[in-house]
């Protein structure tokens, strides 16, 4: 725990007090202030100027990054027959129907995605509390509940990922890993700031960006400049 608690004092100390830093900036940072033990996975957290207690005010999507997120999802997928297939030779990991659902139901949770059709929804949904707290329920706004399963593997296989602001109006999502180049990263960095703002709630007054910061795993958080954005 020492030693931890004493590179994280090393990568504070490289952000500089009272600074904003630009996108580029701080995910460059980010590359230094990362554990030189393992790939730290980056990071990026938004205050938004929403209320997520308003059905209009929640902010959720989804954005395939340029340069994907530096590690393989691991998807399921609820389909029998033909779209089954189709997921399966997509590369989805684990496809299946009824067997499928009671597995899931009695608790098994490794994996990062799970992808539905239509038809099987009526049984997926039961799986609420085990997929819910999650955030794994398939949904067809993010394009999981879908008729073409191997399309919405292909997806996330290469780089979708999913974002929805928390009850207290932040959003987190992440840009890819350390190792990245910083231009990979600032890449990644604006396709998903992008299409936050392209969210933004009609019935959302006041600044949308409140706060900002970049941070990777077990690593400080360097403050965004939100005029930058």
């Amino acid at each position: 725990m020492a030693q931890k608690s004493k590179a994280y004092r090393a990568a504070a100390e490289k952000i500089e007090a009272g600074k904003y830093y630009t996108p580029a900036e701080a995910v460059s940072l980010a590359k230094e202030t990362g554990s030189t033990k393992f790939n730290s996975t980056v990071e990026v957290a938004l205050k938004l100027g929403v209320d997520p207690r308003k059905a209009d005010q929640m902010v959720r999507g989804t954005v395939i990054l340029p340069h994907g997120t530096g590690k393989t999802a691991r998807v399921i997928v609820f389909a029998t027959g033909p779209a089954a297939e189709a997921a399966l030779a997509a590369g989805a990991d684990e496809v299946g129907g009824d067997e499928l659902i009671e597995k899931v139901a009695g608790g098994y949770t490794s994996f990062d995605s799970a992808v539905a059709t239509p038809e099987l929804m009526g049984k997926v949904g039961r799986l609420g509390k085990v997929l819910g707290p999650r955030g794994l329920m398939p949904n067809p706004k993010t394009g999981t509940v879908t008729p073409n399963p191997a399309k919405a593997v292909e997806e996330i296989k290469g780089g979708k990922i999913e974002f929805r602001v928390d009850k207290h109006a932040n959003v987190h999502f992440v840009v890819g890993k350390a190792g990245f180049s910083a231009e990979q990263l600032a890449a990644n960095f604006q396709a998903a700031v992008d299409e936050v703002q392209r969210l933004k709630p009609a019935s959302a007054k006041g600044r949308y960006i409140q706060k900002g910061a970049v941070s990777t795993t077990f690593g400080p958080g360097i403050p965004l400049d939100v005029n930058a954005l």
